[in-house]
């Protein structure tokens, strides 16, 4: 198919022309004769986690990455390197300011990868949306309520497509439990907990030296997403950053395509972490100007949320205090449970079926189970996987991206999804500031989850 006009408008007309999944429902858009052989690509920020969806599509012949966007010259001159490193044509650059994005999305592209920080979620990418680029968004949490149903209302207006790029549900031992799940091994489910348990100081906290521990500095000091990330902690407290947790557990518990969540409690503990670990870095001390910055965010904030079906999630955020990384899933049902240890090792965790193993009141490890039961996707695409970042996970989300677009599937995380898990932050924000007082989780699909199917990972999947 040539890139030109013609295509640009086949594209902008395909992709206005009707509900999509809601009419066809294993389409991304609403005419099955979409066909894309190479998908153009646009990428707004190239920061380091817009550089590691960048070396993933990098490595595909399907994938042409035309254009990319960021004010920070310094992430784009890395970018190319990355791009020179593939022998690949450099993309043309928007770097004037952070407004420049918008240009890029008059280029010839078909979609776009958003990584920016997260206040600039919501405009890039219904701006994206509305200029007909289906959107891959990076993952956070909502600034306010009402970004949420901006998303939805624009993707139902334009009918582009937009999907969250949640790399956590494809973790392979996530996966497995998955597959576990829908065997029944577990048989009802009633409970699952998750969070983002991972010590990010030496993010917060970093003037470039070294990737992390390099320094106590943040804003314009600050490197890569020191620049912008603590500012967060300062200003706000709640479930800052909702969908590694929650993700999985909502594929799981089939959240938006049978289920939903229904109502939220959250509560914060005290902030002490970032305080601390500033007066006591060789870099700091007690009178180092940042020593006196007073952090919002409780080191540790739980959130309760209970869904239509009858299960409860427990989401917890702990990034400000010294612990080892884990994001602390748990699954449980009737027959089964499951508990997580590790980063996505089959090794790493316990798990019980009084049942099967014959026994009460004693933990197995997982490696047997989860083995045996290794999903599909990662019994297909293993190898493909190894050199991909945060344990194949990304080789996953953005293989997911690439072929729903090529073969016109719809996307299995999708906007409903997007505006659902985001919203948790705010929600929690209202929550903690009222002292734990129950908000109402908005049906974004109005109604529709009660008749839309699971599609995520099932045969067929990529």
């Amino acid at each position: 198919m040539k890139h030109n006009s013609n295509r640009r408008d086949f594209l902008k007309t395909t992709a206005l022309a009707g509900f999509g999944a809601l009419i066809l429902p294993n389409s991304l858009f609403a005419s099955h004769e979409r066909v894309v052989k190479k998908v153009r690509l646009g990428f707004i920020a190239t920061g380091l986690r817009g550089q590691g969806h960048m070396q993933e599509m990098l490595k595909r012949d399907d994938v042409e990455i035309v254009a990319i966007a960021d004010p920070d010259k310094k992430m784009l001159a890395m970018a190319q390197k990355l791009v020179a490193k593939y022998k690949k044509p450099a993309p043309k650059e928007f770097s004037n300011g952070n407004n420049d994005y918008k240009n890029l999305l008059k280029e010839d592209i078909d979609a776009v990868i958003i990584s920016s920080p997260w206040e600039w979620h919501k405009e890039q990418g219904i701006d994206a949306m509305r200029a007909g680029k289906i959107v891959g968004m990076e993952v956070c949490g909502a600034m306010k309520l009402s970004d949420c149903w901006d998303y939805v209302k624009t993707y139902e207006e334009t009918k582009v497509p937009i999907m969250m790029l949640e790399n956590v549900c494809y973790r392979r031992d996530i996966m497995a439990v998955l597959n576990m799940v829908r065997k029944g091994m577990f048989g009802e489910l009633i409970h699952g907990q998750g969070g983002y348990e991972h010590d990010l100081r030496g993010v917060l906290f970093n003037d470039g030296q070294s990737p992390y521990n390099s320094g106590v500095e943040f804003g314009e000091k600050g490197y890569s997403e020191a620049k912008w990330r603590t500012n967060h902690y300062i200003n706000r407290n709640g479930e800052l950053y909702p969908t590694h947790g929650l993700g999985p557990v909502a594929v799981m518990f089939d959240i938006n395509r049978g289920n939903r969540l229904l109502r939220l409690s959250s509560f914060s503990s005290k902030a002490r972490g970032l305080n601390k670990y500033i007066v006591e870095h060789p870099k700091g001390g007690k009178e180092h100007p940042n020593a006196k910055v007073k952090f919002k965010q409780g080191d540790v904030v739980t959130t309760q949320i209970q869904c239509a079906n009858g299960e409860t999630i427990l989401l917890t955020h702990d990034t400000s205090l010294q612990r080892p990384y884990n994001l602390g899933f748990r699954v449980q049902g009737t027959e089964g449970l499951w508990q997580d240890f590790g980063a996505g090792e089959l090794n790493k965790g316990f798990i019980y079926f009084e049942k099967a193993m014959k026994k009460t009141h004693e933990w197995e490890t997982t490696e047997k189970w989860l083995t045996e039961n290794d999903h599909p996707l990662w019994q297909r695409y293993s190898k493909d996987a190894e050199s991909s970042g945060h344990g194949g996970m990304d080789f996953f989300v953005d293989n997911t991206f690439i072929e729903c677009i090529k073969r016109n599937v719809e996307f299995p995380l999708d906007v409903y999804d997007l505006a659902t898990w985001y919203a948790i932050t705010p929600l929690s924000e209202m929550s903690v500031e009222n002292n734990g007082a129950v908000q109402e989780i908005p049906d974004f699909t109005s109604g529709a989850w009660k008749n839309r199917k699971p599609v995520f990972g099932f045969d067929g999947a990529f």
